[in-house]
């Protein structure tokens, strides 16, 4: 009988996948691109806004800086690009930052390096999916009171689609991504060209004021508001690692194809902004963080929302009311959902190769039914929507926790990857090699200062917002991958076998079969524990019923039973200490010698039969497991109910498609 879950099971994830077609999952670059590369191109929605926003803090006089700080997020993104390329043909194996960084500056900064890229993946889900759910709101008010089930629904919906793996949910993400750039693609064309020929956009916010909430600044605290929007423009850069962590999901060759990847995803993406931030300028856009410091807006600016830099920038190209403006909106809001589909892949591969590497439970380097790494998609999904729930859904909250991580990744991974052309460099012969690597090497020297200048920003501006909880997190992470590590490698020394060690056989083997009554499920232990020949063989029960008891001991002298039954007193009823104690007797007086408990078990064919039976022998094998010189068997008894179960199907258990292992017939 197949059981509910399993009808769903399939229904969600669809029929599980041989090892063998392993191959079949791989992506081609088509693919690859929306599913690695969906968070910064979905920046582009945002990235501008977020520079504008701190600009204005100062006025208007401020905002003809956007040009240049948006000049410097695209040669930081031009330089993270080139190094990244850099870093997913010398590292192909999937590792990214952490490998790189763990390789060259030693296993410390890679786990910092591997804390801060999974709290940073977290994150793009929760903030992805609630700034995706907040433009949804923005249309349809009245959802406002479901955000944090309408965010968990959306998460529920991206895990089922990573869980069928990663050729499905590239499938399912691919229109809308691709969608999404073409449609502002044609809108920056569409934008500049009306500028070109004399009629340049203009915003619905063009003739609003500013009311300035930071007046006659210094040049210091210019400098520092410059470095404040650059730093929260640099949005534009989250997920820019991933394609370097997802290296083995491409097709063959796979360094080439990763590396042709991140190039078209940096290069549509310094496009867009670049596009973006040109028509925000053109069309005199104006945005606050509060809707009230704008001067001349026509609704009530404390409850009306103004509009989005993008928003703006279409309406103003198009129309408020056209298609293409209704399109441009979709698109959006789908992206910035879809955006958390970067951190679906990227944080179970990399959680992969920490298990791989023993930093995390090995569960996570187990693939599931689909080949995808389940129990890692599924930790994603449970912490992001912990968070989600714990932050009311709240965007605005939310993404002060946001890029602390990528920029950590960032430093350290462009200075890691400094030491390794270093080395290379030792070992140059030509000097078209050596040109090639002082290039290389320039570019990582520059990235990293870059990224590391944007990390202090970053940290002094969003700390007391928020970003002291990353902050926190990331050096308790890598503890706790530090004691995982370090309990995988005690086991492993505590259960390897030494040269000098020798193989002990035990001295004598003492059967002890446990029963309560005379019944088949009796009989076929104590039959059983005949049929391994051990030196003593002994019955107990322990008598907390005497009417029971003397039944007991009669049916034994009537069956001619020809193991001796011995009766264990319980004044206080328990069944579990007074076996407990009987043992360690018998250990007690032979420490040589092994005890092998035998306990008859019933099979049934419900769960809630499960309920019923078996609770005294589940509980005595749990306190038995932790007696040294013990041995616990378990003899089952399949009950009627047992054969409703349908064992014709194959069935595929824990570890089976990773193995190889094709789910063997049920016997005749």
């Amino acid at each position: 009988m197949v059981s509910p879950v399993d009808v769903v099971k399939r229904l969600v994830l669809g029929r599980p996948f041989r090892s063998d077609r392993l191959g079949e999952t791989l992506l081609p670059k088509r693919l690859a691109l929306p599913i690695f590369a969906s968070d910064p191109l979905s920046s582009v929605a945002y990235a501008t806004q977020e520079i504008l926003l701190i600009l204005t803090l100062g006025g208007l006089a401020y905002i003809h800086l956007a040009p240049w700080v948006g000049g410097a997020v695209v040669v930081l993104l031009a330089v993270v690009v080139l190094s990244y390329r850099q870093v997913v043909q010398a590292y192909p194996s999937g590792g990214g930052s952490y490998e790189v960084v763990a390789e060259n500056l030693g296993p410390v900064p890679g786990l910092v390096v591997a804390a801060a890229l999974l709290v940073d993946y977290v994150m793009t889900v929760a903030v992805s999916v609630a700034a995706g759910v907040d433009n949804i709101i923005s249309a349809v008010p009245d959802l406002n009171p479901y955000r944090v089930a309408i965010n968990i629904g959306f998460i529920a919906f991206l895990t089922a689609m990573n869980l069928r793996g990663v050729r499905e949910s590239g499938r399912a993400f691919a229109v809308p991504t691709y969608a999404f750039v073409a449609g502002v693609l044609v809108m920056i064309a569409v934008g500049l060209g009306q500028a070109l020929f004399g009629h340049a956009p203009v915003a619905e916010s063009a003739h609003y004021e500013i009311n300035a909430q930071h007046i006659g600044l210094s040049g210091a605290a210019v400098a520092f508001l410059v470095l404040r929007a650059f730093s929260s423009g640099c949005t534009a850069l989250t997920g820019a690692e991933a394609i370097s962590n997802g290296v083995p999901a491409f097709r063959k060759p796979k360094a080439l194809n990763a590396a042709r990847t991140m190039s078209a995803m940096g290069i549509i993406s310094i496009m867009m902004f670049s596009g973006v931030t040109a028509l925000a300028m053109i069309s005199h856009t104006r945005v606050t963080e509060d809707t009230c410091d704008l001067i001349g807006f026509p609704g009530d600016c404390h409850t009306d929302p103004q509009r989005t830099v993008i928003a703006q920038i279409a309406a103003a190209v198009f129309g408020g009311n056209s298609v293409v403006f209704y399109y441009l909106m979709v698109t959006t809001a789908l992206i910035l959902v879809l955006a958390a589909n970067t951190a679906y892949n990227g944080f179970p591969l990399l959680s992969s190769i920490l298990a791989q590497h023993r930093y995390m439970p090995r569960q996570l380097h187990t693939r599931g039914d689909r080949l995808a790494f389940s129990n890692g998609i599924i930790l994603l999904a449970v912490v992001a929507g912990a968070l989600i729930y714990a932050f009311d859904g709240s965007a605005t909250r939310l993404i002060q926790l946001y890029i602390v991580g990528v920029f950590t990744s960032f430093t350290l991974c462009q200075a890691g990857m400094v030491r390794h052309w270093n080395r290379e460099l030792a070992t140059a012969t030509t000097a078209g090699e050596r040109g090639r690597i002082h290039r290389a090497r320039a570019i990582n020297a520059f990235g990293s200062c870059f990224t590391g200048i944007v990390l202090v920003v970053v940290m002094i501006t969003k700390f007391s917002h928020g970003a002291y909880l990353v902050v926190f997190a990331i050096p308790m992470l890598v503890a706790l991958m530090y004691s995982i590590h370090r309990h995988y490698t005690s086991v492993r020394a505590e259960l390897d076998i030494a040269d000098g060690d020798e193989e002990t056989l035990p001295s004598r083997v003492h059967a002890i079969v446990l029963v309560s009554g005379w019944t088949k499920a009796a009989r076929r232990a104590v039959q059983f524990a005949r049929a391994t020949r051990p030196d003593t063989l002994t019955a107990i029960t322990v008598n907390v019923d005497d009417a029971d008891t003397r039944l007991l001991d009669q049916q034994w002298e009537r069956r001619n039973v020809i193991i001796p039954l011995k009766v264990i007193e319980s004044p206080y009823r328990e069944i579990t200490r007074p076996v407990l104690d009987y043992i360690k007797r018998l250990r007690r007086d032979q420490p040589r010698d092994v005890v092998s408990i035998f306990i008859p078990e019933y099979v049934v064919g419900h769960w809630w039969e499960n309920l019923l039976h078996n609770q005294s022998s589940l509980r005595l094998k749990a306190r038995l497991l932790f007696e040294p010189g013990v041995m616990v068997t378990s003899v089952p008894w399949q009950l009627r109910s047992s054969a409703s179960r349908d064992l014709s199907r194959a069935e595929h258990h824990p570890g089976e498609v990773r193995k190889g292992i094709t789910a063997a017939p049920p016997p005749n």
